[in-house]
């Protein structure tokens, strides 16, 4: 028996492997899972196979780890669909340390379309498609070069290099059509059947906590990662939003750390009204990714109803409660790896009353440290002076410490009096102390005012808005009469968005659009978006003539042009090969050389063809043996490498058969005779 075509192996053993990522890159499997799976993947890779001696036994050891992962399950310990997943994974990896036959093959390649549906269950975002491609083209090739395999004769050489270029294209062809089919053929969308969340790669990165403390660095600014998506209407239809994103504020600083003395509300409701609505409200449809890591709702400043909330978790979407506590802050009741959730919020520079407040929070909007250094009050006084406008005030304040103090991220770490520090010693800090700083200033001369945390910008990719972890902000809250709350921000415009890498952030905003259209093309497609796919391509532009008749848009005949082209191609190419006169051709050179054969007695036995009965002649040392064997080569080669019978050819190597065959015959009499 042939040694296994070792490329052949090692395609199928990657191929195994992009199938088992498709379901790791979700974040659910057991680390456990990940670490006996990516061990049998090494040791397949490097050829060893230290269960071919004793197959049956290893997987028979399956049996008390699928009994363990059902326990797991049964206790609620485990999801089943992870469990599912894990198993897949290890009975690959059993079949991948097995002897190699074509049965083992088959399992190895099952096992992988396992944990490819999987994989489509667990997650079906971005990195599954990378890895969804990966074992589609790496099993397409592995499977192909095995049918060559078990054509060639017993100690010829497979013909890998003629292979390759037409099992490349025979693999991008399947692609083409698979694609091809899932646009046409009718189907549900996919979360439909699937509505799992995936925690993604990596721990989350931003979040709310109950206080926030002054100091420390701001290396969360030079974060790029998602953590927030949100479809607006009406649509900005602009690249850059530049709004505010609240979370929640703050209305109490001890010298170190803000913190708010509202008590959180007992009821949870389903829909919470903030504050009465203007008459042109901006609806969000907002999704916080994984990254995020909270379960603060986040909105445009100011909002106003929000509702509709939804926790994904790793068994499904669940509908979730919202409870709001001190600081204008809405929590999620459900724990989940992501939200998504309406909100209504008012334009900037709506006037938002809160109206009577409660004594001792309007108290607070006032308070100061009992150890504030006395310098603050009147550095705010010499900036300020003898204005009695809030508003006015804080933009003087805040004019000033933009002009006056630096932003960086690279800070010393804690000391006894941050503010103090900031302000007469290093003048220089992130936007927790320009924030600090302002509403602290404000408060020593009489404006109400508190601290306003969430995030500070939006990036178009498609048609929806992003936010990153590094546009984490802080700004101030200053309580201007008839009007509300209005925003005022101390922090240079320059720094209030994320503060990353150039080269870094356009790699995840690449990604981000790639993966929008991922969701946009493939998660979410449907049969609708079919319908409205073979809408748009052939109906015409609608015009106020209704009347009029039109012919089909550019788009319909550029459509219709390309797949003529692609038919015409298609049909100029397969006639130039003319595979059918070569396979018959081929197929008439075989019958001759059986015929040849049949003379001296040698007919195929059942179901053997003709590459059989060579290595058959060559295993008894048969005297036709080196005859016949180029002569299978030749038709193989004719008949799948791509490699036709030159003319007179075929009738030349049968005339070294026949010569062969008739000393054969001669030999024969006399070797009775003797």
């Amino acid at each position: 028996m042939n040694r296994p075509l070792r490329l052949r192996l090692m395609l199928r053993d990657l191929g195994t492997g992009a199938a088992f990522a498709s379901m790791a890159v979700s974040g659910q499997v057991p680390v456990w899972a990940l670490g006996l799976v990516g061990l049998a993947l090494i040791l397949a890779l490097m050829d060893r196979r230290p269960f071919a001696r004793a197959p049956r036994l290893t997987a028979v050891l399956l049996l008390p780890l699928a009994g363990a992962l059902y326990l797991a399950v049964a206790a609620g310990q485990m999801d089943l669909v992870v469990a599912a997943c894990s198993f897949a994974g290890l009975v690959a990896s059993q079949r991948l340390l097995s002897e190699t036959s074509p049965a083992t093959d088959g399992q190895v390649l099952l096992a992988g379309l396992l944990m490819i549906a999987g994989g489509a269950a667990l997650s079906g975002e971005l990195l599954f498609a990378v890895c969804l491609l990966a074992f589609a083209v790496m099993a397409s090739l592995s499977l192909g070069l095995a049918v060559v395999e078990a054509a060639v004769p017993l100690g010829e050489p497979v013909p890998v290099r003629q292979v390759m270029r037409p099992l490349a294209m025979g693999t991008l062809i399947a692609m083409i059509g698979a694609v091809a089919f899932f646009i046409l053929f009718p189907r549900l969308n996919w979360n439909l059947g699937v509505r799992r969340a995936s925690p993604g790669l990596g721990t989350a990165t931003s979040g709310f906590s109950d206080t926030v403390r002054l100091g420390g660095s701001g290396t969360l600014k030079s974060n790029p990662r998602v953590v927030l998506r949100a479809k607006l209407t009406p649509d900005p239809g602009i690249e850059q939003l530049g709004s505010y994103w609240l979370g929640r504020t703050y209305d109490t600083f001890d010298g170190m750390e803000w913190s708010t003395i509202g008590a959180p509300s007992k009821r949870s409701r389903t829909r919470v009204t903030l504050r009465p609505g203007a008459e042109k409200q901006v609806y969000q449809r907002i999704d916080l990714l994984p990254a995020y890591g909270s379960r603060t709702l986040i909105a445009l400043e100011t909002p106003a109803k929000l509702g509709n909330a939804l926790a994904h978790t790793p068994t499904g979407d669940k509908r979730t409660q919202l409870k709001e506590l001190g600081g204008d802050e809405l929590r999620f009741v459900e724990e989940g790896l992501g939200y998504s959730y309406e909100v209504y919020s008012v334009p900037p520079g709506t006037d938002t009353d809160p109206g009577k407040m409660d004594q001792r929070e309007a108290d607070q909007l006032l308070a100061l440290p009992d150890n504030l250094d006395p310098r603050v009050e009147e550095l705010a006084h010499q900036v300020v002076g003898d204005e009695k406008d809030p508003l006015t005030a804080a933009n003087k304040l805040a004019s000033w410490l933009q002009r006056e103090y630096q932003y960086t991220l690279e800070l010393s770490g804690d000391v006894a009096d941050p503010l103090g520090d900031f302000l007469f010693d290093r003048k220089a800090g992130h936007c927790e102390h320009f924030a600090t700083a302002l509403t602290l200033m404000l408060r020593t001369q009489g404006f109400e005012s508190r601290l306003a945390t969430g995030f500070f910008g939006g990036e178009r990719v498609g048609d929806e808005y992003i936010v990153r972890a590094g546009d984490a902000h802080a700004w101030t809250h200053v309580l201007v009469p008839g009007r509300g709350f209005v925003t005022v921000d101390a922090t240079p415009p320059a720094f209030r968005a994320n503060q990353s890498m150039q080269l870094l952030e356009s790699l995840v905003s690449i990604y981000e659009a790639i993966e929008s259209a991922w969701r946009a093309s493939v998660v979410d497609y449907s049969f609708r978006d079919q319908m409205d796919f073979m809408r748009e391509l052939s109906r015409p532009p609608s015009t106020p003539d209704k009347e009029r008749r039109q012919l089909p848009p550019l788009r319909a005949w550029l459509t219709a042009a390309l797949v003529g082209a692609a038919v015409y191609w298609t049909w100029k190419y397969l006639s130039r090969r003319k595979p059918r006169t070569r396979a018959q051709e081929a197929t008439r050179f075989v019958d001759a050389v059986e015929r040849q054969l049949a003379v001296v007695g040698l007919r195929p036995r059942d179901g053997e063809t003709l590459e059989d009965v060579s290595a058959r002649l060559t295993r008894e040392a048969h005297p036709l043996a080196p005859t016949v064997s180029p002569l299978t080569r030749r038709y193989l080669e004719a008949r799948f490498g791509q490699r036709p019978l030159e003319p007179g050819e075929a009738a030349r190597m049968l005339k070294d058969l026949k010569q062969a065959v008739d000393a054969q015959k001669q030999r024969a009499p006399s070797a009775r005779a003797s």
